[in-house]
């Protein structure tokens, strides 16, 4: 479907840079409500984090507001904020003459536009950017000015907004409890001992044997798991001009996280928030789940990226890829789900260039060509879910990866350093390669060639492939099966060993750190279970069902997969539902109690501790450690992700010194059996 108005009678829009609200409009009716990637600037705090608010404003100055307590019961909060129409249409003037500055029209000098000129034609769509920005400061400025802790984002409900009019809106939010100090001194602990045996040495030496046997030619045959596919393999990366097309990371939750640098809207009377993230065929996916009933025509709109993500001039052919699919509830009879570009010019109507998807399981393109004329061009991709007034919505849409390539066919992908193989023996299902590879080479069979497309995670060591689309093109030119190999010198040898003697110590040594890890493990559920009974304030509802959530999303992931835990087995959803949500108020409550214990008693984690984790992690990609160091330099936040676990266990050392600790000898089976009740 494509929409196209002539630009001669058009409403102007703004220049590049300027911000849109949904339909062009900023006033009351205009019906969105906005869910922006951590907008506000305050999360929760992490235990071994300090959150000072920072933030930059259109406003002049401090932002002059008038603020009045709506509630104030138990940790939540309300207030309604009141911005003056004076201090936004100053904020709007000094903004429209940083754009006269530089704003061009035909009859006049670059710079020399009349102001009454430039505020006609840019004017409603600042006013849009300057509220959005009012909120952001005066919110902010209502949690400093009150010493406010929030537990979780506030939220924010526009109630008037608009043009000439004072901005009102109001803030929900909940904050973070005192949380008490416990006695330590009354914490006692037990601490199982356990030390390996030579026969699970022998079983450990056979698996050895096993795992390094030799591998021999096998009768060509679809492979299946744990065999070994001899394989040349060419990977590529495909054009993409998204900056996060593969949507990493989305976060589950009401209403969740959208994929970093997307944004999603949702029109009155209707709700959304990410229902779960996973992949499939080792593509990422994140479910948006949307309920409610549409006050009017029901729109969702999902912009994977800004405008200026994708560079384009006039005329430009672009092609966008996706794969969308409806996997929970159903599509209302009168709903359609489209997606592609939408074009702006200045001085144009926006263009829509969109197509119905087929919500299947496979990949769905649209090819669109650009207006041609001289007027500076932006194209914003985007899926839009339309959906018919009055009728009650209940469905999850799953969004695949997003791509964006110029032409209407797909360049040739590149081929990347480090991505070609030739006689490469590849273990179907075996670990070692990226997530959803060799779980892809399932049935292969010899002179078999197969196309398999994955995402490198977004952690990943090498900056160039971290987040990015890769297709594999693999060539399966035999099959091999293996023969364990003699338990002697020799095979210590092979894993580099200088003897038999040497590996069984190694392998002592190995299954005793095991052995010690399980009886921490016990001994920290057991001083979590004595930390909880003692344990009583509240805990923000919002904080608990943020963590519900994603405990829930794993539940149904291995109810589907039939893995589901033996305790839970033959129990109905809505009992199963009320224990994992007790657990997810456990799992909050300790948390809070856990980061106080460590900020009260100044533990923190040292920068040698830090460089430690930082090395330990650059060793789980061999042959790439410098750039994962490079990777954690440039990205200090994924770095802080790693201080989060030192910080609990520094926590729980620390009470563990001050609880009264005994210790029990018992078998290795005796502590497999007491630690996995304790998970």
């Amino acid at each position: 479907m494509e929409s196209r108005a002539s630009c001669a009678t058009s409403r102007a829009s703004p220049p590049r840079g300027a911000s849109v609200g949904g339909r062009g409009g900023t006033g009351r009716h205009a019906g969105f409500r906005f869910q922006w990637r951590k907008p506000w600037g305050f999360d929760s705090l992490r235990p071994h984090q300090s959150a000072p608010l920072v933030f930059s404003s259109l406003l002049d100055g401090r932002p002059s507001m008038q603020v009045t307590e709506l509630a104030n019961d138990g940790l939540k909060r309300a207030y309604s904020v009141t911005v003056t129409a004076a201090d936004i249409s100053a904020s709007r003037d000094k903004r429209l003459a940083e754009i006269a500055k530089t704003v061009t029209m035909p009859g006049f000098r670059p710079g020399k536009v009349p102001m009454s000129v430039v505020k006609q034609r840019y004017g409603s769509a600042v006013l849009g950017e300057v509220l959005e920005q009012s909120v952001t400061d005066t919110s902010r400025q209502v949690v400093t000015d009150r010493g406010l802790k929030p537990a979780m984002q506030p939220k924010i409900e526009l109630t008037n907004f608009a043009e000439g009019a004072d901005l009102e809106y109001r803030m929900d939010l909940e904050v973070l409890p005192d949380v008490p100090m416990p006695d330590f001194s009354g914490i006692a602990l037990e601490r199982l001992k356990a030390e390996p045996t030579d026969e699970v040495i022998d079983k450990t030496l056979a698996t050895i044997a096993e795992r390094n046997g030799e591998l021999a030619d096998a009768e060509p045959r679809p492979a299946t798991t744990g065999d070994v596919l001899v394989c040349d393999f060419t990977g590529r990366l495909p054009a993409d001009l998204l900056k996060n097309g593969p949507g990493l990371g989305a976060r589950p939750g009401k209403p969740g996280e959208v994929p970093t640098g997307w944004t999603l809207e949702v029109t009155s009377g209707l709700e959304s928030e990410i229902a779960a993230i996973g992949s499939e065929a080792g593509r990422p996916y994140f479910d948006v789940k949307v309920t409610g009933t549409p006050d009017e025509k029901g729109v969702l709109r999902l912009r994977p990226g800004s405008a200026t993500d994708v560079p384009v001039k006039a005329a430009d052919v672009l092609t966008m890829v996706t794969r969308l699919r409806i996997v929970d509830g159903a599509l209302p009879a009168a709903g359609v789900v489209r997606f592609g570009f939408n074009e702006a010019a200045e001085g144009c109507d926006v263009v829509y260039h969109h197509k119905k998807s087929a919500l299947g399981s496979d990949d769905d393109g649209i090819t669109a060509t650009l207006a041609d004329g001289p007027a500076p061009v932006q194209v914003q991709p985007i899926i839009i879910a339309q959906l018919p007034a009055g009728v009650p919505v209940d469905m999850t849409l799953r969004v695949g990866p997003v791509r964006v390539f110029a032409g209407a066919e797909e360049p040739e992908a590149r081929i990347f350093a480090g991505g070609t193989a030739t006689d490469m023996p590849i273990e179907v299902g075996g670990q070692g390669f990226i997530p959803g590879f060799t779980e892809q080479m399932d049935g292969m069979a010899p002179g078999e060639s197969r196309d398999i497309n994955v995402v490198f995670p977004g952690d990943y060591g090498s900056a160039e492939l971290a987040g990015k689309h890769a297709r594999f093109t693999i060539d399966a030119k035999a099959l091999k099966t293996r023969t364990p190999r003699a338990v002697d010198d020799e095979l210590a040898k092979t894993v580099g060993m200088a003897d038999l003697a040497a590996l069984k110590e190694a392998i002592r040594s190995s299954l005793q750190r095991e052995y010690d890890g399980l009886a921490r493990l016990k001994l920290k559920r057991a001083l979590l279970d004595s930390l909880a009974e003692k344990a009583s304030f509240p805990v923000p509802e919002s904080m608990v069902e943020a963590e519900f959530t994603q405990i829930w999303q794993r539940v149904e992931a291995d109810l589907k997969a039939g893995r589901l835990d033996e305790d839970d087995k033959g129990k109905d959803e809505e009992t199963l539902k009320a224990e994992y949500r007790t657990i997810a108020e456990r799992r909050i409550r300790l948390g809070l109690m856990l980061s106080e214990i460590g900020r009260t008693n100044n533990v923190q984690v040292g920068q040698e501790e830090m460089q430690r984790a930082v090395f330990q992690e650059a060793s789980r990609y061999p042959g790439q450690e410098q750039q994962v160091l490079e990777f954690f330099r440039k990205n200090p936040q994924a770095a802080e992700n790693l201080r989060a676990p030192l910080f609990e266990e520094k926590v729980v050392d620390f009470m563990i010194e001050l609880a009264k600790v005994t210790d029990r000898q018992v078998t290795a089976e005796e502590l497999n059996a007491e630690a996995t009740a304790a998970a």
